[in-house]
C-alpha cells in the first residue's frame, strides 16, 4: 500500500483505479478522472472486496480509491487490501462514517486519504492531486529520513542484566518524550521479550523475515510489524524452540535498510550470540549501550565487548550502564569496576524490584511505569546521551563530507587521546 516512506515508480502500472460503491459517488468521480487525463473505465462499480479480488489477480494501479460504505471492519479489511497491493501504491479510502477516531488509525495503517461521502468534485480533484505529488518528488523525502535516522543497540555482558528491560524502555521514550517515529528490533528470535514488556503478541514478521530476505520492503514493513504507539513499533518473534535458526543475516541488514527509509530511530535489541555470529549488524549503528552488573563476570566482558567495538564498530559511540546497583552490596564496587574496564561507567540504575513489578502488572515497559521514580529519570538520561551521539555523528559526518576532515569516522575520547600523545612527544 502507501508506505510513507518509499512510494514506488509507476513502471507499467495503470495510474488510477476506482472501486466505488454506489452510481451517484462514481457519477461525481468520472468526470475528474477524465479531467485529471486518465480513463474513466477504470471506475469500476464495487467496494473494497471487489478491489482485493480484482487486484489479487492483477497489478495495482500508482494510485487507488477504494469504498469502505460496506465494509463491516474497515481496518481489518485494509489489511486485507495491503497483501495484493505493490509497494507504493498510494490509496484513498471513501466512507459515510464520520469518526475521527477511525480517520486516524486509517491514516495509522498506511491509507494516504480519507473521503467522507457524499463526495464533491472539488474534493476528489484535490485529494487526486495531493496523491499525485507523492510520486513527484520521493527521491528529497528520502533523503531527508536518511539523513536523520539514527540507531542504537542494546548489548547485555551478562544474561539476566537487563538489557531488554532497558531496550524496550529507550525504543518507548523515543517515540514518545522525543517523538520519533521509532523501530525495535529484538532479535532474541526465540526467547525475546520485547513484545512482552509491550503487552503485544509478537506475530510472525520476524521470522517471515528470516525464512524468506527477498520479501522484505516498505509493504512488508507495514504489515509485519506491530504497532505499540502511533511513534512506536516492533518487531520481535517467538520461534519455536525446536527450531534452530538457520540465516546468514542478511535479513537482518535488509530489514535495517527499511527501517532507515521508514523510521527516524531504530533500537536493536542484540543478543551476545547475535553480536558473534553478525558482526555487521552494527554497521551502521550510532550507539552502542552496553548493559552491565558490578560483578567480576560481567567487569570481564565488558572489557572484551569495548574492545571488539573498537575494533569492528570504531563509529559506534558506546555507553556503559551499571543496572540493577544496590549501594554496599555489590560483588565489587564502582571504583574497582571502573579501574578494571578502564574507563568511567557513563550512567548507574539502582535496582528496584517493586519498580520492575509494577511495570509488569501494568503492561507498561519499565520506563514508562516509573517515570517519577529515579530508576525511570536515569533511563530517560541514557535517552538523551543516545540521540546527543547520534547528532554529533551527524554534525561530524556532514564536516567530513564537506573534505576537510575524517574526523567522523572515529570516536572522539580516542582522537583527543592520539592528539595529547602526539603533543607530548613533540614537547619531548
Amino acid at each position: 500500500m502507501n508506505a510513507p516512506w518509499k512510494p514506488g515508480p509507476l513502471g507499467n502500472r495503470d495510474p488510477f483505479a476506482a472501486f466505488i460503491c454506489d452510481e451517484s459517488a462514481l457519477d461525481v468521480l468520472r468526470p475528474v478522472v477524465i479531467e485529471m487525463g486518465w480513463q474513466p473505465e477504470k471506475c469500476n462499480k464495487g467496494g473494497l472486496r471487489n478491489a482485493v479480488q480484482s487486484l489479487s489477480i492483477s497489478a495495482s494501479p500508482a494510485i487507488l480509491m477504494v469504498d469502505l460504505s460496506e465494509s463491516g471492519d474497515p481496518l481489518n479489511d485494509i489489511n486485507g487490501l495491503a497483501e495484493v497491493c505493490e509497494p507504493g501504491t498510494v490509496v484513498i479510502a471513501v466512507g459515510q462514517v464520520n469518526d475521527v477516531r477511525l480517520y486516524r488509525d486509517l491514516l495509522a495503517s498506511g491509507i494516504h486519504d480519507y473521503l467522507l461521502k457524499p463526495l464533491s468534485a472539488s474534493q476528489l480533484r484535490d485529494a487526486l492531486t495531493q496523491a499525485q505529488a507523492v510520486f513527484s518528488n520521493p527521491r528529497n523525502s528520502d533523503g531527508e529520513a536518511i539523513k536523520r535516522h539514527l540507531s542504537a543497540a542494546v548489548v547485555g555482558t551478562r544474561g539476566g542484566v537487563g538489557a531488554s528491560t532497558l531496550a524496550t524502555s529507550l525504543a518507548w521514550l523515543f517515540s514518545t518524550d522525543h517523538r520519533m517515529p521509532t523501530a525495535l528490533l529484538d532479535l532474541d528470535v526465540h526467547f525475546g521479550t520485547g513484545a512482552l514488556s509491550l503487552d503485544l503478541e509478537p506475530g510472525r514478521g520476524l521470522t517471515d523475515a528470516i525464512e524468506n530476505p527477498s520479501r522484505i520492503d516498505g509493504l512488508f514493513i507495514e504489515r509485519a510489524m506491530i504497532r505499540a504507539n502511533d511513534n512506536l513499533a516492533i518487531l520481535s518473534a517467538e520461534a519455536p524452540i525446536n527450531s534452530p535458526l538457520m540465516t546468514d543475516g542478511s535479513a537482518f541488514m535488509q530489514l535495517q535498510e527499511e527501517f532507515r527509509q521508514a523510521f527516524e530511530m531504530t533500537v536493536i535489541d542484540l543478543p551476545r550470540n547475535m553480536l558473534i555470529n553478525f558482526p555487521h549488524l552494527l554497521t551502521d549503528v550510532n550507539a552502542v549501550t552496553l548493559v552491565t552488573e558490578m560483578t567480576l563476570a560481567s567487569a570481564r566482558d565488558t572489557i572484551r565487548l569495548l574492545s571488539w567495538l573498537k575494533t569492528n564498530a570504531p563509529q559506534a559511540q558506546p555507553l556503559v550502564v551499571a543496572n540493577k546497583v544496590q549501594t554496599g552490596a555489590a560483588e565489587i564496587s564502582k571504583a574497582d569496576f571502573e579501574a578494571s574496564i578502564e574507563r568511567k561507567i557513563d550512567f548507574a540504575i539502582p535496582l528496584d524490584q517493586k519498580a520492575a513489578s509494577n511495570a509488569a502488572k501494568l503492561g507498561q515497559t519499565f520506563a514508562d511505569a516509573n517515570r517519577s521514580a529515579k530508576v525511570g529519570q536515569t533511563i530517560g538520561q541514557v535517552a538523551k546521551a543516545i540521540v546527543s551521539a547520534g547528532e554529533d555523528d551527524e554534525a561530524e559526518g556532514d564536516h567530513a563530507s564537506a573534505g576537510t576532515s575524517l574526523l567522523g569516522k572515529f570516536d572522539l575520547k580516542s582522537l583527543l587521546a592520539r592528539k595529547e600523545k602526539r603533543a607530548a612527544v613533540s614537547a619531548e
